[in-house]
């Protein structure tokens, strides 16, 4: 049997919130995507609110990944820890709450999946992302497994994807919230791209406002960051995999854009 997994890229404010709450379902309907995972760490632009990721699931969403911006609305943080359906990078301080990887029930049995974070460029030093996942998968009993990589290299997100192949069903990147030309199926059998994308305003840098973005970089006085008005898109990858065997049969971007 074929099992779908939709993996969908960095949610960014508020309009990527209405881009997932009216286009989501629709887009699961058509793919025949069985099981949905949505990166959310960005909705509130720098975190994510309860509310927010109530409607993100409330819109089709069966797992919200977060990465470094976990912890930029600490209104998430007894969320964290109360809600199986959100994940923060398993590879953050034992001591911090929520979970880094859990196990869901799907139609097809169980369904493992697991988030990471990168240490490159990162702002703080998390532990070894490629450790810590040989760690986790010692301790987990399904073929399906599914890996998110939020990272900003290239490079580490490549060679987390060769040291799981044949290991997962399919990892994919975030952060970069630039989506990547890279979907495949590696070697082995696991499902690969090196980043999702983003999901919200189109006509923006990587959700901001363009000016906002071009006065921080000719190191003009800046105001916050505030996400762009306008037409607005959603990136994503649809991963099919062999019940099983646990391995991808195919990796597809699934990119809409208004």
């Amino acid at each position: 049997m074929e099992f779908k997994v939709l993996a969908v890229g960095d949610v960014v404010g508020k309009p990527g919130l209405e881009r997932v709450r009216r286009n989501l379902r629709q887009l699961k309907r058509r793919l025949q995507a069985d099981f949905t995972i949505v990166n959310g760490e960005n909705a509130a632009v720098v975190g994510l609110l309860p509310e927010q990721a109530e409607e993100i699931l409330d819109s089709g969403a069966d797992v919200i990944t977060m990465g470094n911006h976990t912890w930029g609305k600490r209104e998430i943080v007894p969320y964290l820890d109360d809600c199986s359906q959100i994940l923060r990078p398993a590879n953050y301080a034992p001591q911090v709450p929520g979970r880094g990887w859990n196990v869901y029930e799907t139609k097809a049995g169980e369904v493992a999946v697991i988030d990471l974070i990168g240490r490159c460029n990162m702002d703080y030093g998390p532990d070894n992302p490629f450790l810590m996942v040989e760690k986790i998968l010692k301790q987990v009993d399904t073929k399906l497994v599914f890996v998110e990589f939020h990272a900003e290299a290239t490079s580490e997100k490549l060679a987390m994807g060769y040291l799981l192949d044949g290991k997962v069903s399919a990892l994919w990147g975030t952060h970069t919230h630039v989506p990547t030309a890279d979907a495949r199926v590696l070697p082995r059998g696991t499902g690969y791209v090196t980043d999702l994308g983003m999901t919200g305003p189109r006509d923006s840098v990587l959700g901001i406002r363009p000016d906002l973005s071009i006065a921080k970089f000719r190191g003009d006085l800046t105001e916050r960051y505030r996400w762009a008005e306008g037409p607005t898109k959603m990136e994503a990858v649809l991963f099919t995999v062999d019940t099983a065997t646990g391995r991808c049969l195919k990796a597809e971007r699934v990119d809409e854009w208004d």
